[in-house]
């Protein structure tokens, strides 16, 4: 569906149908089947309705400066009232915690796998499909419960950090951003933990590209022995020790690495030995570098691709960023218990999923790649016609619509110019003040009498 006919079906539904016009990409009967799968399903009719709920969940990820109540009204979920038009904070959190999380859960997985691997099978490379793996980290309020869960993050000589953190590890589809799996929990966790969750998830014939912390035996070869023609590309660190076993061409050859007595011993499945494609370059005004790979069949899969196909690295770093600073406005969550919080996460990230999809259909009517739309313009024009359409006499809709399909050019970003580098500083010093706690009952001082 091209956006000029998404806005004219918008204009066609009286408000407040526009969350469903949004959300049309999920089909109602997946929310039915979440809820029956999860056993979440309900005959008594609340005042918010179950089946409602999760559509609250993902708006809450849409309007994080509303109450939560307000979103509720915005979106007209709650069933019509005589005693109040208005639904109680009370109600909302009964029926989130009615809700749970394995719903949105399931919800997410489902529309991940569906949307992100037709986008990745869209805009495939020499007949792989892109993915890109990498944490991130999200902040939680600093509740007794989110804090004893999900843990701290040592600063060093600095302290613990201010706010319990979620560690996450994404599955995303290179080229349009959209998520296609997540696994997250404990800060305690690394990465790697979290990353061993998603490989079942990585289609036949395609690969992924992961930051250089990924690189273990453990956790590379699971994805690549299975023989569907998965691979894996990821940057090597400048200590790493290797065998070099054939050359291929200039600054292209196979190594071999040594597998750990530890991680075999972890795993018995492995090898002793591990080898690899190494290609060597440099970029004009940056140091040498290496990649490693297990796409070994240099005439297939040239060097010279291999080394501009790394750096769309960088596209899973500006999806994260396009949650955290743009979504989460870079404040922590709401949910201060930890069901709460995965409820809440998983919410976070289907809306980011409805988002990336509105975005493709802008890219295609622009005729640019997804790359190319602007994150923060479609957000906004999301959020911003939603409370537009609310308040606006329906014969002024169509008008606006078609005002706003003229202007599309809006939403597209100059091309990137590839000359351009940012190398990683801080911006803004840690403060000097102590930080924050919130007190419990034992650091409470005790009144006299």
């Amino acid at each position: 569906m091209q956006l000029g006919h998404a806005l004219e079906c918008i204009a066609s539904f009286p408000p407040p149908a526009e969350f469903r016009q949004f959300a049309k990409d999920i089909d109602p009967a997946w929310i039915d089947e979440a809820l029956a799968a999860t056993g979440t399903a309900t005959l008594r009719k609340r005042r918010l309705p179950v089946e409602q709920v999760p559509w609250l969940v993902i708006g809450m990820a849409l309007y994080r400066d509303r109450p939560i109540t307000e979103v509720v009204n915005k979106l007209d979920l709650a069933m019509p009232s005589p005693v109040s038009p208005t639904v109680a904070p009370s109600t909302v959190v009964q029926a989130r915690a009615r809700l749970g999380e394995a719903p949105m859960a399931w919800l997410f997985s489902h529309t991940g796998n569906h949307w992100a691997h037709d986008h990745a099978a869209r805009d495939r490379w020499r007949g792989l499909a892109l993915y890109a793996v990498d944490g991130m980290t999200l902040r939680v309020p600093d509740s007794e419960e989110n804090r004893d869960f999900f843990g701290l993050a040592s600063g060093g000589h600095r302290g613990t950090s201010g706010y319990p953190l979620v560690r996450m590890a994404g599955l995303m589809a290179l080229r349009s951003h959209v998520l296609a799996a997540a696994s997250f929990g404990p800060y305690s966790n690394g990465e790697h933990w979290y990353a061993e969750d998603l490989w079942p998830c990585v289609p036949a014939n395609s690969l992924v590209v992961v930051d250089k912390n990924f690189f273990a035996a453990r956790i590379l070869i699971p994805l690549h022995r299975d023989e569907t023609n998965r691979h894996w590309l990821i940057r090597a660190k400048s200590s790493a020790k290797y065998t070099r076993v054939e050359r291929l061409g200039t600054n292209d050859e196979i190594v071999e690495f040594n597998v750990s007595r530890s991680a075999r011993q972890k795993d018995p499945s492995l090898p002793k030995t591990w080898r690899m494609r190494l290609i060597r370059y440099q970029r004009k005004g940056f140091r040498p570098q290496m990649l490693l790979t297990s796409l070994v069949d240099a005439e297939a899969y040239p060097a010279k691709e291999i080394i501009a196909l790394y750096h769309e690295r960088w596209e899973i770093e500006l999806g994260y960023d396009e949650v955290k600073t743009e979504m989460l406005e870079s404040v922590p969550l709401r949910s201060k218990n930890v069901d709460r919080v995965r409820q809440e996460i998983w919410g976070l990230l289907i809306a980011y999923n409805l988002i990336r999809l509105e975005m493709a259909r802008v890219a295609d009517e622009a005729g640019v790649p997804p790359t190319r739309i602007s994150f923060v313009a479609v957000f906004r024009m999301i959020c911003d016609e939603w409370l537009w359409c609310a308040i606006a006499s329906p014969g002024a809709i169509p008008r606006h619509l078609r005002n706003l399909r003229e202007k599309i050019s809006l939403f597209v970003l100059p091309p990137r110019r590839s000359e351009r580098s940012y190398p990683r500083a801080v911006k803004v010093k840690m403060s000097n003040y102590p930080k924050k706690r919130r007190a419990t009952a034992s650091s409470r001082p005790k009144r006299s009498k």
